[in-house]
């Protein structure tokens, strides 16, 4: 798991809103940004790839351990957002990130916890003013706003938690 860390002034989108709000971009590697109640940004990628030895289940149970063990350092978690892929490129992806939102799902409805995918084309729109910006406009969009994305699933998380923050002010 990488991570970056960004701190919010007191007149950005990003001040404190005495909440933790996660956001997601479910894939193999996920991109996730985490705003904390004191208005603290972090983001980072984790890895969810299987090793050759793993069941097919073992992506699932890591990533249901990793959303407790983000809850339990970070929450707890108030409201999840995550990107609502319609279509994907691949049958391989499609599985894995379908496998990867029901996992997210039932662990939130079992935490009590609000969660909302937001499409794809308004997080980029939001992000860039462009519904179908490629990846390295998100990175760079990212960029402008003073976060430092090692790629464009962490790029693409910062996205959804700003959008959140700014239009729906954290709340699902």
């Amino acid at each position: 798991m990488t991570h970056s860390m960004a701190l919010a002034c007191a007149n950005s989108p990003t001040a404190p809103l005495e909440r933790t709000l996660l956001a997601l971009d479910l894939g193999t590697t996920t991109g996730w940004a985490l705003r904390t109640p004191d208005g603290l940004i972090t983001s980072g990628t984790a890895s969810f790839k299987p090793n050759r030895y793993d069941g097919g289940g073992m992506r699932y149970l890591r990533f249901q351990n990793w959303l407790g063990e983000m809850d339990r350092l970070s929450g707890p978690i108030a409201t999840i957002w995550y990107e609502e892929v319609r279509r994907h490129a691949g049958t391989d992806a499609a599985h894995v990130y379908g496998g990867l939102m029901a996992t997210l799902t039932a662990w939130a409805e079992q935490h009590s916890i609000p969660y909302q995918g937001v499409p794809v084309g308004t997080i980029k729109k939001h992000a860039t003013g462009k519904g179908n910006a490629n990846k390295a406009a998100m990175i760079e969009a990212a960029r402008a706003k003073g976060f430092h994305p090692k790629d464009d699933n962490e790029a693409d998380a910062i996205a959804i938690l700003l959008w959140a923050i700014e239009t729906k002010g954290g709340v699902a």
